[in-house]
């Protein structure tokens, strides 16, 4: 048999008034908007002050003044694949409502996840208008063509671990994420459509100030998850019937991002990053890459190259970072210029293995981008 909490007697519980509160509540989050209706309540009940986070950070609904000191409880909901944040509710309230604090939050717990569900409805429909557009058709009662778009693509900076349990909690935090740029977009009167395609989330948005609108999503990415997320952004176009030129923008600055925890736009990328993922220095990677090793000296003289082209500083500091005498760093760098069959005073054979180096470094990097 469970065991039951200690409960005060009868009497002292004022069974029809925690009724009527019950309904109040219940009530509350059935309505049309169920955080706003919420709050109003809690505020006119309490006489404090009450206020709804999304999990990124932006007031959903508040009401009343503070009344006492603010408490912070933090929304999350747990199921099969993870707990999963939704939000915050912060109480004002006086000291003899204090105790309403933990039902509150069930009930904002709620009224947060009948919004979601809302949400998750609504989406499916910008879903399907989404990936008609990415695909190139032209969906019937589309967005308008000659509005302005930009797309962005996220993905976690990390796989799914093996096994089908992880790929589903996998695919289940892109969906998350998903809806949370959604509710970012709708929170700020942005009309926007989301999907998840190819293992990335995507969305699609008529942007009003793109660059600060690419930074702040990003933002609220990253804090809705405890998961690495990297973003990619493209330029703005005119129309959806540009959506797949957009969609392939926001995916290379997406692959150019570099950092686990950041995101690109594609006109502020690597100016040199198509070059370097799309194979066009594979010729100069390979002949570089052959020449040295040629010299079958266990690559010490590619290293030291490397460390060379990377410390602008004079040879005898390198020397001290590598841990070898400066006549030995010197004999290597001879030994690379032959080997290369130029010098390395000379800029045209520098940006040559810059080129190199970096195309080697790239390889790869666009794939499944």
């Amino acid at each position: 048999m469970p065991h039951l909490p200690d409960l005060p007697p009868p009497e002292t519980l004022a069974l029809p008034g925690v009724a009527a509160l019950l309904t109040a509540l219940r009530k509350a989050v059935g309505g049309a908007q169920p955080e706003r209706e919420l709050t109003a309540l809690l505020a006119r009940l309490t006489g404090g002050f009450a206020e709804i986070r999304a999990s990124w950070g932006d007031v959903v609904a508040s009401a009343g003044r503070a009344a006492g000191p603010p408490v912070t409880v933090r929304l999350s909901h747990g199921d099969a694949s993870g707990e999963r944040h939704v939000g915050t509710l912060t109480l004002a309230v006086p000291e003899v409502w204090a105790a309403l604090v933990p039902v509150a939050a069930e009930y904002a717990l709620l009224a947060r996840l009948q919004s979601a569900a809302a949400g998750a409805a609504r989406r499916r429909v910008g879903e399907r208008t989404l990936d008609a557009l990415l695909s190139g058709a032209k969906p019937e009662g589309g967005p308008g063509d000659s509005e302005p778009i930009v797309v962005a693509v996220a993905a976690f900076a990390r796989p799914p671990a093996p096994g089908s349990a992880a790929r589903t909690a996998h695919a289940h935090a892109l969906d998350v994420l998903a809806a949370v740029g959604e509710g970012y977009f709708l929170e700020r009167g942005l009309t926007a459509h989301s999907t998840v395609r190819a293992g990335r989330a995507v969305w699609l948005w008529h942007p009003l100030q793109p660059e600060r609108e690419a930074r702040d999503l990003h933002a609220a990415l990253t804090a809705s998850t405890a998961q690495d997320v990297r973003v990619g952004v493209s330029g703005m176009h005119a129309g959806t019937l540009s959506a797949r030129d957009a969609e392939r923008e926001a995916r290379h600055a997406l692959a150019a991002t570099r950092e686990e925890r950041a995101f690109t736009t594609y006109h502020t990328m690597d100016p040199l990053y198509a070059l370097l993922a799309g194979g066009a220095l594979g010729t100069l990677r390979d002949q570089v890459r052959a020449r040295l090793a040629a010299l079958d000296d266990g690559g010490r003289v590619e290293a030291t190259l490397r460390a060379y082209l990377d410390f602008s500083g004079p040879l005898p500091d390198l020397a001290r970072r590598l841990n070898i005498h400066v006549n030995t760093l010197r004999y290597r760098l001879r030994r690379a210029e032959e080997a290369l069959g130029g010098h390395l005073r000379d800029p045209a054979l520098v940006a040559r293995l810059y080129l190199a180096f970096e195309a080697e470094g790239e390889s790869g990097a666009g794939e499944g981008e």
